[in-house]
């Protein structure tokens, strides 16, 4: 049971218990379609849910990641930590190794459980997922189509050439695939990317390998959304980030260039995050909380050639409860943040307990550290649901 006492540190996702419990300050009708316990108090309204997992997650290495570490495993019982680091992790040695400094590095008394990834690579061998799968620690492996995001420089340069033999070993394996799925060519428009690597390397990669479990992470686009609800549901399913569902590519600009808005794949037109939003909130199990919390230190984004990525953990949970709010959807939310991803990776579902209150905190403009300091999504900003300690 965690004891750390992180304040508006405290993001996490949610799922729902058996029973959706919510609190009102006032009588209520709540319309659930699961069994709904209604409390009435003058206390604000109160959601309980299973407690969540981020299923895409980095935590970096070094004094990054015992600064960062906090904020996920405060909440989130469980997290798919991303291997490009460097070097990047490639092997499951070295898997083993990032698990030890991540444990090593959590709040006293902390149960959060890294789940390890492998590195893909143009000259990763079939016998390396074979050790994957035996360590009990391994449980998916990264595509990064080389040059495509942050440390990506060693990825993969020919799927269908260079990786088909260990593509086969995953499916004997049942060791599912996480793919950013963006091409790197450079005539292809920013904006463009996902859509055409659905069309160009992952439709084909299904069609090919049809039993190979599939996430398409941190999905940007109505595209996406529509390929996911086309393939089969329990082999191809998506990741969604915070600022995908809560912000358009305008953010990018508004007031001025905003580096800390910035992450790849790149946010886009206000239609492609009204069709993710509506995709989430439908109550599908194709998709599942996954933050791409991306830490950097303050000068590498606000500098001349800004590193990409959003740092969301202390934000996460906020941010989902106020899109499922806002659509009308907060009963959904608990499967969203708590159920899916674990079913779908076929492993058990969290059986303690987080409470959301609707009550308002201000995000911190930054949080400082020896090494400098990391801007926060959502910097200074005020935010109108809280989450609490965890309850057994």
């Amino acid at each position: 049971m965690l004891k750390t006492s992180f304040f508006p540190c405290k993001a996490s996702a949610l799922g729902a218990p058996s029973v959706f419990s919510i609190k009102l300050s006032s009588t209520a009708l709540v319309n659930a379609k699961r069994p709904v316990r209604l409390r009435v108090s003058r206390a604000k309204m109160e959601l309980s849910i299973t407690r969540p997992d981020d299923w895409h997650l980095h935590l970096r290495d070094g004094e990054l990641l015992e600064a960062v570490v906090p904020h996920s495993s405060h909440h989130f019982g469980r997290a798919i930590i991303m291997p490009n680091l460097k070097p990047p992790v490639t092997t499951t040695a070295a898997a083993v190794s990032y698990r030890q400094s991540i444990l090593k590095a959590l709040p006293e008394n902390s149960d959060f459980t890294p789940l390890m990834t492998l590195y893909l690579t143009d000259t990763t061998s079939p016998n390396e997922i074979k050790l994957a799968r035996e360590s009990g620690v391994v449980f998916a492996v990264k595509l990064y189509p080389a040059g495509a995001t942050t440390n990506s420089q060693e990825g993969v340069t020919d799927l269908f050439g260079k990786c088909l033999p260990v593509l086969e070993e995953m499916v004997q394996q049942n060791m599912p695939l996480l793919v950013h799925g963006e091409v790197t060519d450079p005539d292809v428009d920013v904006f463009d990317r996902e859509k055409v690597f659905i069309d160009t390397v992952l439709s084909p990669l299904i069609q090919k390998l049809p039993q190979l479990k599939v996430v398409m992470e941190h999905i940007t686009t109505k595209d996406a959304v529509n390929f996911v609800q086309s393939c089969r549901e329990g082999f191809v399913a998506a990741t969604v980030t915070p600022q995908h569902l809560a912000l358009n590519r305008n953010s990018l600009f508004k007031g001025g260039l905003q580096p800390h808005s910035y992450c790849l794949p790149v946010l886009k037109r206000e239609i492609h995050r009204q069709a993710i939003v509506s995709a989430v909130t439908s109550g599908s199990k194709r998709f599942f909380l996954g933050t791409d919390s991306a830490p950097h230190e303050r000068t590498k984004k606000e500098c001349s050639c800004g590193c990409a990525g959003v740092y969301n953990s202390p934000v996460a949970l906020s941010v989902y409860a106020k899109i499922f709010e806002e659509a009308g959807a907060l009963d959904k939310l608990e499967a969203f943040t708590s159920f899916n991803g674990p079913d779908f990776y076929g492993l058990p579902r969290n059986t303690s307990k987080i409470k959301l209150r609707k009550t308002q905190w201000k995000v911190p403009s930054s949080f400082s550290f020896k090494f400098g300091e990391i801007v926060p999504m959502s910097a200074g900003e005020t935010l109108d649901w809280l989450p609490l300690p965890l309850s057994p």
